[in-house]
């Protein structure tokens, strides 16, 4: 499998109104951290974000987490 570009070493720290969005699980973005199908003829694809009420949600940037499309920490273990 191939491994996503990493856009930024931090969380995309936003406020969604609520609402469907789709966030970028490739790293090819230029929308990052939502999607715009630069994925397409990757392996990868954008995965689901259902927002019920405004908020601000902490957003994976490396691409590298294992609860998407929430960071989890994990860009504080990259080189």
């Amino acid at each position: 499998m191939n491994t996503a570009d990493c856009p930024q070493k931090s969380p995309y720290v936003v406020e969604l109104e609520p609402g469907t969005y789709w966030w970028c699980a490739c790293g090819k973005s230029k929308s990052q951290p939502f999607c715009d199908g630069s994925h397409k003829g990757t392996d990868f694809s954008p995965v689901e974000l259902k927002i019920t009420e405004k908020k601000k949600v902490g957003l994976c940037g490396c691409k590298q987490t294992n609860n998407a499309p929430s960071c989890d920490g994990t860009h504080n273990r990259l080189d």
